[in-house]
Parts: C-alpha cells; sequence; structure tokens
C-alpha cells in the first residue's frame, strides 16, 4: 500500500484525490474512521461514503470490510483507446447519416410531386367547368 498525504488544511478535493482516497481506503483494509482520521488528521462524517456512492463505487455493508476494486470511473471525462472511435466507425456514422438525409429527401420529393400533380388537376377542372384560360400560353408574342 502506498501512502499518500491529503491536504488537510483545505476540504475541497479534486475528483482525482477523491479517487485516489476511495482507492486507497478500499485497498488498506481500514475502517473508514482509522483511515480518515490517517490521511487527514480529522474526524470522517461520512465523507467518503457520500464520495463512493456519487462516484458510482460499491458501498461495503456496515460492520464488514469489503475489500472493492474498480477499475472505470464510472463519471470520468477521459477517453480510453477504446472510447475513441475509429475512421471506419466514424465513416459508417456519417454514410448511415447521409442515407437518413437522402431517404428524407426523396420523401419530400414524392411529396412535391403529388402536389404538382394535385395543382395542375385542380387547374384542369376549373379550366373545364369554368370554361376559363387559367395556364399561360407560352407561344404568344407579348
Amino acid at each position: 500500500m502506498k501512502s499518500m498525504t491529503y491536504l488537510t488544511t483545505r476540504n475541497i478535493y479534486t475528483d482525482e484525490e477523491k479517487h485516489s482516497m476511495i482507492k486507497d481506503y478500499l485497498s488498506s483494509g481500514l475502517s473508514k474512521k482509522e483511515f480518515w482520521e490517517k490521511h487527514t488528521g480529522k474526524t470522517e462524517h461520512g465523507l467518503l461514503i457520500k464520495w463512493m456512492r456519487d462516484f458510482g463505487y460499491r458501498v461495503p455493508n456496515r460492520g464488514k470490510i469489503v475489500n472493492i476494486v474498480s477499475n472505470s470511473y464510472p463519471m470520468s471525462k477521459k477517453h480510453s483507446k477504446k472510447d475513441i472511435p475509429t475512421t471506419t466507425e466514424v465513416e459508417t456514422f456519417e454514410t448511415l447519416q447521409l442515407k437518413k438525409r437522402i431517404g428524407e429527401l426523396e420523401k419530400q420529393l414524392k411529396e412535391a410531386e403529388l402536389k404538382a400533380i394535385a395543382f395542375s388537376t385542380m387547374v384542369d377542372i376549373a379550366e373545364k367547368e369554368f370554361k376559363i384560360p387559367i395556364r399561360k400560353k407560352f407561344n404568344t408574342k407579348p
């Protein structure tokens, strides 16, 4: 077990310090009280257990000392190499996005074509019923 001295002059610890203290506590086999007093010189008021819950560690049962080793930090902002997508994964994702966009555009095109047909049909019916020319004649001179 490596001994680590934690700053006792302040009440705010960084996430890295909290994780380090939790790991040291879990691997030490000491009680919360013993561990906290050894490393901070103060009385522990449930802060260690609160940190463990906040970071997703399993909290040992009361009265029993359980050594739990956690290799990951659920709330960590650092990414491992597994978390970084490869270029093929990025290309696949972009391809899926483009296919989705093409599908949306094709749907819009079909809808526009149906509207054009409906408009043309409506104009044809109006011309026949009211016997008035609605469409412009293209071969006329101004």
